[in-house]
Protein backbone atom coordinates (compact mmCIF):
# COMPACT_ATOMS: atom_id res chain seq x y z
CA UNK A 1 0.00 0.00 0.00
CA UNK A 2 1.44 3.38 -0.51
CA UNK A 3 1.94 5.84 2.27
CA UNK A 4 -0.82 8.72 2.11
CA UNK A 5 1.70 11.68 0.82
CA UNK A 6 0.93 14.81 3.24
CA UNK A 7 1.57 18.49 2.66
CA UNK A 8 5.28 19.57 4.01
CA UNK A 9 4.10 23.62 3.54
CA UNK A 10 4.88 23.45 7.43
CA UNK A 11 8.54 22.14 6.71
CA UNK A 12 9.51 24.26 3.96
CA UNK A 13 8.56 27.30 5.92
CA UNK A 14 10.59 26.04 9.44
CA UNK A 15 13.25 25.43 6.70
CA UNK A 16 13.22 28.51 5.06
CA UNK A 17 12.98 30.27 8.76
CA UNK A 18 15.88 28.67 10.45
CA UNK A 19 18.09 30.08 6.98
CA UNK A 20 16.68 33.45 7.46
CA UNK A 21 17.59 33.21 10.92
CA UNK A 22 21.11 32.20 10.10
CA UNK A 23 21.87 34.72 7.60
CA UNK A 24 19.72 38.07 9.54
CA UNK A 25 21.63 36.94 13.40
CA UNK A 26 24.95 38.24 13.12
CA UNK A 27 24.31 42.36 13.47
CA UNK A 28 28.13 42.75 13.32
CA UNK A 29 27.26 42.51 9.08
CA UNK A 30 25.88 45.68 9.12
CA UNK A 31 28.66 48.09 11.38
CA UNK A 32 31.72 49.53 10.73
CA UNK A 33 34.48 47.40 12.81
CA UNK A 34 38.10 48.19 12.13
CA UNK A 35 39.53 44.95 10.73
CA UNK A 36 41.90 44.49 14.28
CA UNK A 37 38.74 44.27 16.32
CA UNK A 38 37.36 42.42 13.91
CA UNK A 39 39.88 39.52 13.92
CA UNK A 40 40.12 39.90 17.97
CA UNK A 41 36.14 39.25 18.03
CA UNK A 42 35.03 36.82 15.12
CA UNK A 43 38.02 34.56 13.75
CA UNK A 44 37.37 32.10 16.68
CA UNK A 45 33.76 31.83 16.72
CA UNK A 46 31.08 29.68 15.43
CA UNK A 47 28.84 32.91 14.39
CA UNK A 48 32.57 34.12 11.75
CA UNK A 49 32.80 30.82 10.87
CA UNK A 50 28.97 30.43 9.35
CA UNK A 51 29.01 33.95 8.12
CA UNK A 52 31.78 33.95 5.94
CA UNK A 53 30.17 31.17 4.30
CA UNK A 54 28.00 31.34 0.83
CA UNK A 55 24.77 32.08 0.72
CA UNK A 56 23.04 31.37 -2.60
CA UNK A 57 19.24 31.43 -3.92
CA UNK A 58 17.10 30.75 -7.32
CA UNK A 59 13.81 31.86 -8.17
CA UNK A 60 11.92 30.53 -11.37
CA UNK A 61 8.81 31.22 -12.70
CA UNK A 62 7.23 28.60 -15.60
CA UNK A 63 4.39 28.92 -18.07
CA UNK A 64 3.69 26.02 -19.73
CA UNK A 65 1.08 25.18 -22.51
CA UNK A 66 -0.02 21.90 -24.74
CA UNK A 67 -2.05 22.17 -27.75
CA UNK A 68 -3.55 18.78 -28.75
CA UNK A 69 -5.17 18.38 -32.53
CA UNK A 70 -9.04 18.75 -32.85
CA UNK A 71 -11.13 17.59 -29.98
CA UNK A 72 -8.10 16.16 -28.05
CA UNK A 73 -8.13 18.23 -24.36
CA UNK A 74 -5.45 21.33 -24.24
CA UNK A 75 -3.75 21.93 -21.25
CA UNK A 76 -1.74 24.89 -19.34
CA UNK A 77 0.03 25.62 -16.11
CA UNK A 78 1.75 28.23 -14.27
CA UNK A 79 4.09 27.53 -11.51
CA UNK A 80 6.69 29.96 -9.58
CA UNK A 81 9.01 28.59 -6.92
CA UNK A 82 11.93 30.07 -4.61
CA UNK A 83 14.91 28.42 -2.76
CA UNK A 84 18.06 29.44 -0.84
CA UNK A 85 21.02 27.32 -0.04
CA UNK A 86 24.21 27.34 2.41
CA UNK A 87 27.71 26.57 2.06
CA UNK A 88 30.06 26.41 4.64
CA UNK A 89 33.88 27.59 3.91
CA UNK A 90 36.56 24.79 4.37
CA UNK A 91 36.68 23.64 8.06
CA UNK A 92 40.02 22.55 9.22
CA UNK A 93 40.51 23.37 5.29
CA UNK A 94 39.20 19.90 3.93
CA UNK A 95 35.78 19.63 5.32
CA UNK A 96 31.93 21.49 4.23
CA UNK A 97 28.46 21.14 4.70
CA UNK A 98 25.53 22.41 2.81
CA UNK A 99 22.26 22.98 2.59
CA UNK A 100 19.16 23.92 0.39
CA UNK A 101 15.57 23.63 -0.02
CA UNK A 102 12.58 24.65 -2.57
CA UNK A 103 9.50 25.40 -2.71
CA UNK A 104 6.46 25.49 -5.31
CA UNK A 105 3.40 27.66 -6.05
CA UNK A 106 0.86 26.64 -8.60
CA UNK A 107 -0.77 30.25 -9.62
CA UNK A 108 -2.83 28.97 -11.92
CA UNK A 109 -3.44 25.48 -14.23
CA UNK A 110 -6.25 23.37 -15.97
CA UNK A 111 -7.71 20.32 -14.20
CA UNK A 112 -4.55 18.53 -14.33
CA UNK A 113 -6.13 15.00 -12.64
CA UNK A 114 -8.93 14.93 -15.05
CA UNK A 115 -8.12 13.02 -18.21
CA UNK A 116 -8.91 13.02 -21.60
CA UNK A 117 -12.89 12.27 -22.51
CA UNK A 118 -11.56 10.88 -25.93
CA UNK A 119 -9.14 8.58 -24.34
CA UNK A 120 -8.94 8.14 -21.00
CA UNK A 121 -5.05 9.36 -20.70
CA UNK A 122 -4.14 12.43 -18.24
CA UNK A 123 -2.10 15.30 -18.74
CA UNK A 124 1.80 14.92 -19.64
CA UNK A 125 3.76 18.00 -19.59
CA UNK A 126 2.21 20.65 -17.36
CA UNK A 127 1.71 18.16 -14.61
CA UNK A 128 5.83 18.09 -14.06
CA UNK A 129 5.78 21.24 -12.88
CA UNK A 130 4.31 20.53 -9.34
CA UNK A 131 3.74 17.32 -7.68
CA UNK A 132 2.95 14.48 -9.94
CA UNK A 133 1.34 12.53 -6.48
CA UNK A 134 -0.64 15.76 -5.90
CA UNK A 135 -1.33 17.16 -9.55
CA UNK A 136 -3.87 19.37 -8.40
CA UNK A 137 -2.22 20.14 -5.05
CA UNK A 138 -2.68 24.30 -5.16
CA UNK A 139 -0.47 25.26 -1.73
CA UNK A 140 3.02 25.78 -1.34
CA UNK A 141 5.12 22.35 -1.90
CA UNK A 142 8.55 22.33 -0.66
CA UNK A 143 11.54 19.38 -0.76
CA UNK A 144 14.72 19.80 1.26
CA UNK A 145 16.85 19.10 -1.97
CA UNK A 146 20.91 19.43 -1.10
CA UNK A 147 22.17 18.09 2.19
CA UNK A 148 25.75 16.98 2.20
CA UNK A 149 29.45 17.12 3.84
CA UNK A 150 32.23 17.53 1.72
CA UNK A 151 35.67 15.99 2.63
CA UNK A 152 38.34 17.80 0.27
CA UNK A 153 41.64 15.69 0.02
CA UNK A 154 45.10 15.30 -2.37
CA UNK A 155 45.22 17.94 -4.90
CA UNK A 156 41.47 18.50 -5.92
CA UNK A 157 39.68 15.38 -4.88
CA UNK A 158 36.45 15.64 -2.96
CA UNK A 159 34.30 13.02 -1.41
CA UNK A 160 30.47 14.16 -1.09
CA UNK A 161 27.99 12.24 1.45
CA UNK A 162 24.38 13.22 1.34
CA UNK A 163 21.83 14.43 -0.46
CA UNK A 164 23.05 16.29 -3.86
CA UNK A 165 22.72 16.91 -7.24
CA UNK A 166 23.49 14.02 -9.78
CA UNK A 167 25.91 14.17 -12.58
CA UNK A 168 26.38 11.02 -14.96
CA UNK A 169 24.74 10.19 -18.52
CA UNK A 170 21.69 8.54 -17.12
CA UNK A 171 21.11 10.09 -13.91
CA UNK A 172 21.15 13.58 -14.15
CA UNK A 173 18.86 16.65 -12.77
CA UNK A 174 17.00 16.65 -16.50
CA UNK A 175 15.94 20.18 -15.25
CA UNK A 176 13.60 21.01 -17.43
CA UNK A 177 10.51 21.40 -14.73
CA UNK A 178 10.18 23.36 -11.63
CA UNK A 179 12.47 20.48 -9.60
CA UNK A 180 15.49 17.99 -10.60
CA UNK A 181 15.93 14.57 -9.95
CA UNK A 182 18.27 14.30 -6.82
CA UNK A 183 20.26 11.75 -5.33
CA UNK A 184 21.13 10.20 -1.94
CA UNK A 185 24.86 8.83 -1.33
CA UNK A 186 28.61 8.70 -1.60
CA UNK A 187 30.00 10.43 -4.43
CA UNK A 188 34.17 10.25 -5.02
CA UNK A 189 35.84 12.62 -7.48
CA UNK A 190 39.00 11.96 -8.07
CA UNK A 191 41.01 14.96 -9.62
CA UNK A 192 45.16 13.99 -8.89
CA UNK A 193 45.84 14.33 -12.72
CA UNK A 194 45.61 17.15 -15.74
CA UNK A 195 44.23 14.82 -18.25
CA UNK A 196 42.19 11.97 -16.22
CA UNK A 197 39.06 12.40 -14.14
CA UNK A 198 37.34 9.47 -12.21
CA UNK A 199 34.14 9.83 -10.66
CA UNK A 200 32.64 6.94 -8.26
CA UNK A 201 29.18 6.52 -7.23
CA UNK A 202 27.09 4.58 -4.67
CA UNK A 203 23.01 5.49 -4.38
CA UNK A 204 20.91 4.02 -2.05
CA UNK A 205 17.75 7.15 -2.77
CA UNK A 206 16.63 9.47 -5.34
CA UNK A 207 13.99 11.95 -5.24
CA UNK A 208 12.69 12.07 -8.75
CA UNK A 209 11.82 15.21 -11.07
CA UNK A 210 8.13 16.66 -10.26
CA UNK A 211 8.31 14.60 -6.94
CA UNK A 212 8.08 15.55 -3.22
CA UNK A 213 9.36 12.55 -1.77
CA UNK A 214 12.77 10.91 -1.28
CA UNK A 215 12.58 7.15 -2.46
CA UNK A 216 14.19 4.19 -2.39
CA UNK A 217 16.00 3.42 -5.50
CA UNK A 218 13.40 0.27 -6.16
CA UNK A 219 10.37 2.30 -5.83
CA UNK A 220 11.05 5.24 -7.62
CA UNK A 221 10.63 2.87 -10.57
CA UNK A 222 7.29 3.44 -11.92
CA UNK A 223 6.53 7.14 -10.71
CA UNK A 224 6.52 8.47 -14.64
CA UNK A 225 3.69 6.06 -17.11
CA UNK A 226 4.77 2.15 -17.40
CA UNK A 227 4.02 1.71 -20.56
CA UNK A 228 3.12 -1.77 -22.07
CA UNK A 229 5.11 -4.77 -21.32
CA UNK A 230 5.90 -7.26 -23.99
CA UNK A 231 2.58 -8.70 -24.31
CA UNK A 232 0.77 -5.21 -24.82
CA UNK A 233 -1.16 -5.13 -21.58
CA UNK A 234 -0.04 -2.45 -19.22
CA UNK A 235 3.09 -2.73 -17.34
CA UNK A 236 3.15 -4.41 -13.18
CA UNK A 237 6.40 -3.43 -12.47
CA UNK A 238 5.33 -0.51 -10.14
CA UNK A 239 5.86 -1.22 -6.45
CA UNK A 240 6.93 -5.18 -7.75
CA UNK A 241 10.92 -4.28 -8.42
CA UNK A 242 13.29 -5.36 -6.18
CA UNK A 243 16.72 -3.44 -6.45
CA UNK A 244 18.39 -2.11 -3.14
CA UNK A 245 21.65 0.61 -5.08
CA UNK A 246 22.87 1.97 -7.87
CA UNK A 247 26.90 1.75 -8.38
CA UNK A 248 28.28 4.14 -10.92
CA UNK A 249 31.77 4.58 -12.35
CA UNK A 250 32.67 6.81 -14.40
CA UNK A 251 36.07 7.65 -16.30
CA UNK A 252 37.26 11.11 -18.41
CA UNK A 253 40.45 11.80 -20.30
CA UNK A 254 40.72 15.16 -22.27
CA UNK A 255 44.02 15.93 -23.86
CA UNK A 256 44.59 18.24 -26.75
CA UNK A 257 42.18 17.75 -29.14
CA UNK A 258 40.77 14.55 -27.68
CA UNK A 259 38.06 14.13 -25.03
CA UNK A 260 37.17 10.38 -24.20
CA UNK A 261 34.48 9.14 -21.99
CA UNK A 262 33.69 5.93 -20.12
CA UNK A 263 30.52 5.05 -17.29
CA UNK A 264 29.23 2.01 -16.51
CA UNK A 265 25.84 2.44 -14.68
CA UNK A 266 24.52 -0.81 -12.34
CA UNK A 267 21.38 -0.93 -11.16
CA UNK A 268 21.45 -3.58 -8.63
CA UNK A 269 19.13 -7.10 -9.81
CA UNK A 270 18.08 -4.82 -12.81
CA UNK A 271 20.43 -3.63 -15.73
CA UNK A 272 23.65 -3.08 -16.06
CA UNK A 273 24.50 -0.16 -18.76
CA UNK A 274 28.08 0.62 -20.46
CA UNK A 275 28.47 3.84 -22.25
CA UNK A 276 31.43 5.05 -23.81
CA UNK A 277 31.56 8.72 -25.93
CA UNK A 278 34.92 9.62 -27.80
CA UNK A 279 34.94 13.04 -29.27
CA UNK A 280 37.42 15.26 -31.27
CA UNK A 281 37.81 19.14 -32.18
CA UNK A 282 40.45 20.23 -34.50
CA UNK A 283 42.33 23.61 -33.88
CA UNK A 284 40.30 26.38 -34.35
CA UNK A 285 40.88 28.72 -37.63
CA UNK A 286 39.25 31.97 -38.06
CA UNK A 287 37.41 31.40 -34.77
CA UNK A 288 35.63 28.31 -35.69
CA UNK A 289 36.76 24.71 -35.38
CA UNK A 290 34.93 21.35 -36.73
CA UNK A 291 34.21 18.41 -34.43
CA UNK A 292 33.17 15.29 -34.47
CA UNK A 293 31.95 12.34 -32.05
CA UNK A 294 31.15 8.91 -31.37
CA UNK A 295 28.74 7.02 -28.69
CA UNK A 296 28.39 3.23 -27.77
CA UNK A 297 26.06 1.91 -25.36
CA UNK A 298 25.84 -1.40 -24.50
CA UNK A 299 22.99 -2.81 -21.89
CA UNK A 300 22.76 -6.05 -20.13
CA UNK A 301 19.94 -7.55 -17.74
CA UNK A 302 21.63 -8.06 -14.10
CA UNK A 303 19.73 -10.62 -11.63
CA UNK A 304 16.08 -10.94 -12.65
CA UNK A 305 15.42 -7.61 -13.61
CA UNK A 306 13.75 -6.59 -10.74
CA UNK A 307 11.51 -9.81 -10.45
CA UNK A 308 11.58 -13.26 -10.49
CA UNK A 309 8.03 -13.14 -12.32
CA UNK A 310 8.86 -12.06 -15.64
CA UNK A 311 5.30 -10.21 -15.71
CA UNK A 312 6.47 -8.21 -12.73
CA UNK A 313 9.90 -7.43 -14.19
CA UNK A 314 11.32 -4.03 -15.21
CA UNK A 315 13.57 -5.74 -17.19
CA UNK A 316 13.42 -8.86 -19.42
CA UNK A 317 16.57 -11.15 -20.61
CA UNK A 318 18.46 -9.80 -23.21
CA UNK A 319 20.73 -6.81 -24.28
CA UNK A 320 20.32 -3.30 -26.23
CA UNK A 321 23.31 -1.77 -27.93
CA UNK A 322 22.96 1.82 -29.08
CA UNK A 323 24.86 3.45 -31.16
CA UNK A 324 25.20 7.66 -31.73
CA UNK A 325 27.41 10.14 -33.96
CA UNK A 326 27.71 13.53 -34.41
CA UNK A 327 29.46 16.08 -36.98
CA UNK A 328 29.63 19.61 -36.72
CA UNK A 329 31.14 23.03 -36.80
CA UNK A 330 31.58 25.53 -33.40
CA UNK A 331 32.64 28.85 -32.97
CA UNK A 332 31.30 32.02 -30.70
CA UNK A 333 28.27 32.93 -32.42
CA UNK A 334 27.37 30.15 -34.95
CA UNK A 335 27.37 26.55 -33.93
CA UNK A 336 25.90 23.31 -36.41
CA UNK A 337 25.92 19.57 -35.97
CA UNK A 338 24.33 16.55 -37.79
CA UNK A 339 23.26 13.71 -35.25
CA UNK A 340 21.93 10.24 -35.86
CA UNK A 341 21.83 7.19 -33.16
CA UNK A 342 20.43 3.53 -34.10
CA UNK A 343 18.96 1.26 -31.23
CA UNK A 344 20.51 -2.27 -32.99
CA UNK A 345 18.89 -4.63 -31.19
CA UNK A 346 15.43 -6.65 -30.98
CA UNK A 347 15.08 -5.45 -27.05
CA UNK A 348 14.15 -2.55 -25.58
CA UNK A 349 16.53 -0.40 -24.65
CA UNK A 350 15.71 0.79 -21.16
CA UNK A 351 16.45 3.41 -18.42
CA UNK A 352 13.86 4.92 -15.98
CA UNK A 353 12.50 7.71 -16.98
CA UNK A 354 12.27 9.24 -13.49
CA UNK A 355 16.14 8.75 -13.01
CA UNK A 356 17.67 11.58 -15.88
CA UNK A 357 18.01 12.55 -19.17
CA UNK A 358 19.64 10.07 -22.12
CA UNK A 359 22.96 11.28 -23.40
CA UNK A 360 22.47 10.96 -26.87
CA UNK A 361 23.31 13.11 -29.52
CA UNK A 362 20.03 13.21 -31.03
CA UNK A 363 18.25 13.40 -27.63
CA UNK A 364 15.72 17.04 -27.97
CA UNK A 365 13.78 18.29 -25.14
CA UNK A 366 10.50 16.99 -24.61
CA UNK A 367 10.88 13.86 -26.07
CA UNK A 368 13.18 10.47 -25.29
CA UNK A 369 14.05 7.20 -26.84
CA UNK A 370 13.67 5.40 -23.83
CA UNK A 371 11.87 1.66 -24.12
CA UNK A 372 12.27 1.28 -28.23
CA UNK A 373 14.20 -1.35 -29.91
CA UNK A 374 15.39 -0.81 -33.54
CA UNK A 375 14.80 3.12 -33.51
CA UNK A 376 16.51 5.05 -36.16
CA UNK A 377 16.87 9.03 -36.04
CA UNK A 378 18.41 11.48 -37.39
CA UNK A 379 18.79 15.46 -36.51
CA UNK A 380 20.29 19.05 -37.23
CA UNK A 381 20.98 21.57 -34.45
CA UNK A 382 21.75 24.94 -34.91
CA UNK A 383 22.87 27.74 -32.30
CA UNK A 384 23.31 31.45 -32.99
CA UNK A 385 24.57 34.44 -31.21
CA UNK A 386 23.84 37.39 -32.46
CA UNK A 387 24.88 39.41 -28.93
CA UNK A 388 25.91 37.98 -25.76
CA UNK A 389 22.46 38.54 -24.64
CA UNK A 390 20.99 36.95 -27.02
CA UNK A 391 20.77 33.14 -28.43
CA UNK A 392 18.28 31.41 -30.76
CA UNK A 393 18.87 27.63 -31.08
CA UNK A 394 16.88 25.44 -34.24
CA UNK A 395 16.93 22.04 -33.94
CA UNK A 396 14.96 19.63 -36.24
CA UNK A 397 14.69 16.11 -35.85
CA UNK A 398 13.22 12.52 -37.60
CA UNK A 399 12.60 9.73 -35.92
CA UNK A 400 11.70 6.12 -37.20
CA UNK A 401 10.17 3.97 -34.57
CA UNK A 402 8.46 0.49 -34.66
CA UNK A 403 5.04 0.46 -35.31
CA UNK A 404 2.87 1.39 -32.20
CA UNK A 405 1.23 -2.35 -32.33
CA UNK A 406 4.77 -4.00 -31.68
CA UNK A 407 4.92 -4.06 -28.31
CA UNK A 408 8.18 -5.79 -27.85
CA UNK A 409 9.67 -2.86 -29.18
CA UNK A 410 7.43 0.06 -28.47
CA UNK A 411 6.95 0.41 -24.72
CA UNK A 412 4.83 3.33 -24.80
CA UNK A 413 2.66 3.32 -28.04
CA UNK A 414 4.70 6.03 -29.53
CA UNK A 415 4.24 6.53 -33.07
CA UNK A 416 7.50 7.47 -35.62
CA UNK A 417 7.16 11.19 -35.73
CA UNK A 418 9.14 14.91 -36.42
CA UNK A 419 10.31 17.19 -34.12
CA UNK A 420 11.07 21.08 -34.50
CA UNK A 421 12.40 23.25 -31.67
CA UNK A 422 12.45 26.62 -31.65
CA UNK A 423 14.06 28.49 -28.40
CA UNK A 424 15.47 32.01 -27.43
CA UNK A 425 17.54 32.80 -24.49
CA UNK A 426 17.96 36.18 -23.15
CA UNK A 427 20.26 37.08 -20.35
CA UNK A 428 19.82 40.60 -18.81
CA UNK A 429 22.53 42.64 -17.23
CA UNK A 430 23.08 45.51 -14.98
CA UNK A 431 20.44 46.08 -12.25
CA UNK A 432 18.96 42.35 -13.29
CA UNK A 433 22.03 40.79 -13.58
CA UNK A 434 21.75 37.16 -12.75
CA UNK A 435 17.89 36.83 -14.36
CA UNK A 436 17.33 35.56 -18.18
CA UNK A 437 14.00 34.33 -20.07
CA UNK A 438 14.31 31.20 -22.33
CA UNK A 439 10.93 30.68 -24.66
CA UNK A 440 10.68 27.32 -26.17
CA UNK A 441 8.53 25.55 -28.73
CA UNK A 442 8.06 22.03 -29.71
CA UNK A 443 6.28 21.05 -32.90
CA UNK A 444 5.65 17.21 -33.49
CA UNK A 445 4.17 15.78 -35.96
CA UNK A 446 2.86 11.78 -36.92
CA UNK A 447 5.23 9.63 -39.42
CA UNK A 448 4.01 6.43 -38.33
CA UNK A 449 0.16 4.73 -38.53
CA UNK A 450 -1.74 5.56 -35.56
CA UNK A 451 -4.56 3.30 -36.56
CA UNK A 452 -7.27 5.93 -35.82
CA UNK A 453 -6.80 5.44 -31.99
CA UNK A 454 -6.44 8.98 -30.47
CA UNK A 455 -4.42 6.97 -27.68
CA UNK A 456 -1.24 6.69 -30.13
CA UNK A 457 -1.76 10.60 -30.64
CA UNK A 458 -3.14 12.39 -27.69
CA UNK A 459 0.20 14.19 -25.63
CA UNK A 460 2.80 12.48 -28.47
CA UNK A 461 2.37 13.99 -31.60
CA UNK A 462 0.74 16.22 -33.85
CA UNK A 463 0.56 19.32 -30.91
CA UNK A 464 2.26 22.34 -30.04
CA UNK A 465 3.67 22.56 -26.44
CA UNK A 466 5.50 26.05 -25.59
CA UNK A 467 7.23 27.36 -22.25
CA UNK A 468 8.13 31.08 -21.31
CA UNK A 469 10.88 30.14 -18.06
CA UNK A 470 12.23 33.02 -16.06
CA UNK A 471 15.30 32.41 -13.97
CA UNK A 472 16.83 34.29 -11.40
CA UNK A 473 20.04 32.91 -9.61
CA UNK A 474 22.17 35.07 -7.11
Amino acid sequence: MRKEVKPKSMKTRLFLLVLWWIQTSFPLLAQEVPKSQEVIRDTNTLRHFLKTGKFYGHARSYWSATLNQNRLTDYYAWAVGGGIGYQTLKLAKRFQLGVSGFFIFNLASSDLARPDPATSMVNRYEIGLFDIERPNYHRDLGRLEEFYLKAHFGKKSILTLGRQVPESPFINPQDGRMSPTLTEGAVLDVNEWPHLKLRSQYLWRISPRSTMRWLEIDESMGMYPVGVGLDGRPSQYKGQTESDFIAIFGATYKKSKWEIQLWDTYVDNVLNTFFVKAEWRSLAKGGTNWMTGAQLTIQNITGNGGNPNALLAYAQPGSAVVTSGRIGQESERFDWYLNATHIWSQQRYLMPREWGKEPFYTFMPRERNDGFGNLTAATVNTRFKPQKDIELTLSGGYFHLPDVKNFRQNKYGMPGYSQINLGLTYQFDQYLKGLSAFLLVVRKDKIGSVYDDSRYIFNKVNMVHANLILNYRF
